[in-house]
């Protein structure tokens, strides 16, 4: 079974850039089966509901070849970020019309 480790993206909602952490996150072969009473995916591969956190990548990467579990890293894209004020909203010189 192979793992795959990243860094989860920051939710939508939040602006900060607080220390992210490394997710190692087993990768399920099969898709498992459909309960008929509930409708639910059930399956009977308990690695696939696992999320290790590690606060570096070396670390999660140390753990998977101590454990012997083949893995995959998957690097982030960095997310260029332009710095504005919340008084730019409202400057004279402003390029585009600010209305409501």
């Amino acid at each position: 079974m192979l793992a795959k480790i990243y860094q989860p993206s920051p939710s939508a909602m939040t602006s900060g850039r607080a220390k992210r952490h490394w997710v190692l996150e087993f990768t399920g072969e099969s898709s498992g089966t459909i309960d008929p009473l509930t409708g639910t995916k059930r399956s009977t591969n308990v690695r696939s509901q696992l999320d290790l956190k590690f606060d570096t990548l070396e670390a999660a990467v140390a753990y998977a070849k101590a454990n012997n579990i083949p893995h995959q890293v998957i690097q982030s894209q960095s997310v260029k970020r332009i710095p504005r004020s919340y008084a730019d909203n409202f400057a004279f010189d402003r390029k585009l019309p600010w209305t409501h």
